[in-house]
C-alpha cells in the first residue's frame, strides 16, 4: 500500500467531485491536477473515468425520486415519455460527434495548454451570455420542447474540447434558449446520466486491459472521495443559483487559464511533459 498515491487519489477524487457539474471543466482540472501530482499515465485516465462514474452516480442518488417517477410513468404518461425523448434528442449530438472524433480530441486537446485557453474562452462566453437580457420562456425542465432539447444538446457538444466543460456548455445554451436557471442546470444533470454513462462505459472497454484487481483500493478511495464531493456540488450549486448567476465560475476560469498559460510561459511548470 503506498500511502501517497492514495492521497493522490483521494485528491482527484474530491476534484472530479466538486467541478464535474459547475460550470468550470473537471475534464480540465482533471488533466491540469494529474500533470500536478505525476499520476497522469495510462492507468491514470482509466482511474478518472471511474471517478466520473462515482459522480453521476452521486446525481442520480440525488434525482432518485424524479428517476424513479420517470421509470413508472414511461409506458403511459405523456410527461415522463416527453423527459426522455428531449434526453435522447439532446444526448444524440454529443453521441454521434464524439464517437466521430473521440480518438483525434484525444490526442490532440487533452493537453494543459489548450485547456487552459478553453477555460478563458468559455469564461468570455458565460459573460457574454450573463450580460444579455435573459427572457425565460422555459421555466421549468417539463416544459422543454423537442426543438429546444435538440438546440441545447448542440451546445453541450462543444464539451467535447476538454475544458469547455460540459455543464458549463449546457447550462449556457439552455440559458440562450430560454430557460430558467434552475431548469437549465437541473436539465444538464438529467442530461449528464446517458452522455456521461455512454462515455465512461465505452472508455471502460477501450481501456480494460490496463485495469487490475490490485488497483481496486486505490480507485474505491478515489470512488467514494467523488462520489460524497458531487453530492455536495450538486446540492451547493442549486443553492447558490437561486440567488446568483453564473459570472463569478466564469472569472475563476479566466484566472485559472491564466495561471496555467502563465506558468507555462515564464517555466514554472513544464506543461508540456
Amino acid at each position: 500500500m503506498d500511502p501517497a498515491l492514495y492521497l493522490k487519489a483521494l485528491a482527484l477524487g474530491v476534484v472530479e467531485g466538486l467541478t464535474e457539474f459547475l460550470p468550470i471543466s473537471s475534464t480540465g482540472h482533471l488533466i491540469i491536477v494529474g500533470q500536478l501530482l505525476g499520476f497522469n499515465d495510462e492507468k491514470a485516465k482509466v482511474f478518472e473515468i471511474t471517478i466520473q462514474l462515482a459522480a453521476i452516480l452521486a446525481v442520480c442518488w440525488e434525482y432518485r425520486a424524479k428517476l424513479a417517477e420517470v421509470a413508472v410513468g414511461l409506458p403511459s404518461r405523456r410527461d415522463a415519455q416527453r423527459f426522455v425523448t428531449n434526453l435522447a434528442i439532446a444526448f444524440f449530438p454529443a453521441a454521434v460527434l464524439g464517437l466521430l472524433f473521440h480518438e483525434a480530441i484525444k490526442r490532440h486537446l487533452f493537453h494543459p495548454l489548450p485547456v487552459a485557453a478553453a477555460f478563458i474562452v468559455g469564461a468570455l462566453l458565460i459573460l457574454w451570455v450573463e450580460r444579455r437580457k435573459h427572457e425565460i420562456t422555459i421555466p421549468e425542465v417539463d416544459d422543454l420542447r423537442w426543438r429546444d432539447a435538440f438546440k441545447i444538446g448542440l451546445a453541450q457538444a462543444l464539451a467535447l474540447i476538454p475544458g469547455t466543460s460540459r455543464s458549463g456548455a449546457t447550462i449556457i445554451g439552455a440559458l440562450l434558449f430560454g430557460m430558467s436557471r434552475r431548469a437549465a442546470t437541473e436539465f444538464s444533470f438529467f442530461l449528464a446520466m446517458p452522455t456521461m454513462f455512454a462515455a465512461v462505459l465505452y472508455d471502460l472497454y477501450q481501456s480494460r486491459d490496463v485495469l487490475h484487481a490490485g488497483d481496486l483500493g486505490v480507485f474505491a478511495a478515489g470512488f467514494v472521495a467523488s462520489f460524497a464531493s458531487a453530492f455536495l456540488a450538486v446540492r451547493g450549486l442549486l443553492r447558490y443559483i437561486s440567488r446568483h448567476d453564473f459570472s463569478v465560475f466564469a472569472w475563476y476560469r479566466i484566472a485559472f487559464g491564466v495561471a496555467v498559460l502563465a506558468t507555462g510561459y515564464t517555466g514554472v511548470v513544464d506543461w508540456t511533459r
